[in-house]
């Protein structure tokens, strides 16, 4: 792992590689089925081509290069480029529409973009005239644009041909502007997902995500010799730590799936040692294994809950090295060689040896699930504007319900209203233009305020209840959270999303929706036909299922001495999915609460008016762009509560 040291910068650790690790493998790609590996010293001749290719199309330090499209080699490269000659690094949602992209584009004052596919060049053609800066669009993949002749468009490999050209002319110019660059430049700009409003840049140097790397590598003994596979959206906080920061930091290989369709069959084949997804993707992975077992047989069915049940007793004590009864361990063992090995291997996760969880809440049975079966998942507490790095868990010393403990080299307090506060070297420099937002964040002493709410527990380990400013008081005066309440709820694989009411209510009420998958499979096995998703969403037979799914969740608030007040009385099932396109969910799928409240206002007062039923008909965005009107009569479902119990003095 490289040292931290002062004056290193993510090019210098680069051909610190490229010189003691040449042959080692630094990237991998999967390309019409084939991997096809990349070593560190090619990596670094790659890089320094395109360097000069951007260098001699005028792009100068200081300048910002906006990226776009699915995790490729090449497009990791264009970051480390642009940092090069001192340039910085502004990755964007690949699945963002066009109309986002240009509030991007234009807040970041983007002159130079590099487009993965024609798909990302279509974007960018759309709304040039909006984004009068963009003068340059380098496209990665040539396929689709062979008719393309506007002049702003430029092949990747084009690039790199004029690249080294311009080096043979300017030999010394590279090396001239990697030593130029410091540890205190800006190396890349994160848009925040704007959850309460428009995003914001977050503006990180070289500094402070190699603190974070080089913590985190350090604290989970992370070497070149680890594996991880880079799925998620490079514009997102969590991929550039563990899929850029870290994955230099450590010298660790880099595998980048052929495509999003094939990322679970790529997981196999790879088999990573070091893997990152957040909750949804572990909650999307038990929904698949639990589908599965219900179209299973009964001979596999009975095998498969019976060493379940004994990896819920006794797995994550012995994945933790505590102590458990011989006969214990030789049951497990046998779980091991039946259940809890063959479904490792179909999940991707055999050869794991470190998984984290972040950028939002995790259910604490889902947790428990996955180190029950010898999954060594933790979770981490972070947010773009501290790299992701401010609390991880020890082996050995994981708590379901916490965060972890603050990370090397980070310090954490509380404020008097319970936020969360942090200090260290990988907090931000600041958002970009908004002087105004960053001292709203940072406080004299250097203090970012993260905004969520929480408290430590008797072994300093740090809980987060919710968002400080999403948790409220019923209308009784007890504590409502209500991403707490939405997490238990979608440890269920029937419920996809779900959002909880309560603030100054006398109950808490809730929205669900479905996972077509899981209900579709299970309405399909007891021959419940239905025609979409909506039409599923209504039938008698889904809402009872829900309610049960509900039911339990009060059952598990009833014995939670904070939360015990906060049970569900009425939920409804919405008619459509939550989605970022129709502005519900934010592009890493946060729920934007204030935004949904108004738009569904109706249902909300339907549900507090003891109505049985409520008529709704919303706009909603498809795919094409096009907009169109979904209706339907939504049904309101009572539920079982349990009597609350005392809270603790």
């Amino acid at each position: 792992m490289v040292d931290e040291t002062t004056g290193m910068t993510f090019p210098r650790i680069l051909l610190r590689h490229a010189q003691v690790r040449p042959e080692r493998p630094a990237y991998r790609e999967k390309d019409l089925g084939i991997w096809q590996t990349v070593s560190w010293a090619r990596t670094a001749e790659e890089v320094r081509a395109l360097a000069c290719g951007l260098a001699a199309m005028g792009f100068r330090r200081g300048m910002n290069l906006a990226i776009i499209g699915d995790n490729r080699p090449r497009l990791y490269w264009a970051m480390i480029a642009a940092q090069c000659l001192g340039g910085v690094a502004v990755p964007l949602y690949q699945d963002a529409p066009a109309a986002d992209m240009a509030y991007v584009l234009d807040d970041a004052e983007i002159d130079f973009a590099v487009a993965e596919n024609q798909e990302q060049v279509d974007k960018l053609l759309e709304i040039k005239q909006s984004v009068s800066r963009l003068s340059h669009i380098i496209y990665e993949d040539p396929r689709g644009m062979r008719n393309y002749t506007q002049p702003e468009l430029h092949a990747y490999d084009r690039v790199q041909e004029m690249g080294r050209e311009f080096e043979r002319e300017h030999p010394d110019f590279f090396l001239r502007e990697v030593e130029a660059g410091g540890p205190q430049d800006v190396a890349v700009m994160l848009y925040t997902s704007g959850t309460t409003g428009k995003p914001k840049g977050v503006c990180q140097t070289h500094a402070s995500f190699i603190a974070a790397a080089t913590g985190g590598a350090g604290f989970d003994k992370l070497s070149e010799k680890d594996d991880i596979l880079s799925y998620l959206p490079m514009a997102w906080v969590g991929d550039h730590l563990f899929s850029y920061a870290q994955a230099l930091a450590a010298g660790f290989t880099v595998n980048c799936p052929e495509s999003a369709d094939t990322v679970m069959n790529d997981m196999r084949e790879i088999g990573p040692t070091y893997y990152f997804a957040p909750p949804r993707i572990f909650e999307n992975m038990l929904t698949t294994v639990m589908i599965r077992m219900e179209d299973a047989g009964w001979i596999k069915r009975t095998l498969f809950h019976h060493y379940m049940e004994v990896a819920r007793r006794v797995g994550a004590d012995i994945l933790d090295g505590k102590p458990v009864g011989a006969l214990d361990r030789l049951r497990y063992q046998l779980g091991k060689l039946f259940v809890y090995g063959p479904l490792k291997n179909v999940l991707g996760l055999s050869r794991v040896r470190v998984a984290y969880t972040a950028g939002a809440a995790i259910g604490p049975d889902l947790f428990r699930f996955y180190r029950s079966i010898g999954v060594n998942l933790k979770q981490l507490y972070g947010s773009t504007e501290t790299c992701a790095y401010v609390c991880l868990q020890p082996d050995g010393k994981i708590k379901f319900d916490s965060v972890g403990l603050p990370a090397p080299g980070v310090e954490v307090k509380l404020a008097d209203n319970g936020e969360v506060l942090v200090r260290s070297a990988s907090v931000m420099s600041e958002y970009y233009k908004r002087p105004d937002a960053t001292a709203e964040v940072m406080d004299a002493e250097g203090y970012f305020h993260t905004g969520d709410a929480g408290f430590f527990d008797s072994d300093g380990s740090l809980k987060i209840i919710d968002r400080a400013a999403d948790v409220g008081r019923m209308a009784s005066g007890q504590m409502f959270a209500p991403n707490f309440i939405e997490n238990k709820l979608k440890f269920f694989p029937f419920i996809k999303e779900a959002v909880a009411f309560g603030h100054g209510r006398d109950m808490v009420c809730a929205f669900i929706n479905i996972d077509m998958d899981a209900v579709g499979n299970w309405a399909e096995r007891r021959g419940i036909p239905y025609s979409g998703y909506t039409d599923l969403a209504g039938k008698p037979e889904t809402y009872d299922l829900i309610a049960e799914c509900v039911e339990k969740v009060n059952a598990d608030l009833a014995g939670e001495a904070l939360m015990s007040g906060t049970q569900i009385h009425r939920f409804l099932v919405l008619h459509k999915e939550l989605d970022p396109d129709d502005d519900e969910l934010t592009r890493t799928r946060k729920v934007r609460r204030k935004f949904i409240s108004e738009k569904y206002r109706v249902l909300i007062d339907a549900l507090y008016t003891c109505k049985a039923s409520q008529y709704i008909e919303t706009q909603v965005k498809f795919e094409d762009g096009r907009q169109g009107m979904i209706s339907a009569d939504l049904k309101i479902r009572d539920v079982k509560t349990h009597a609350p119990m005392k809270q603790a003095a």
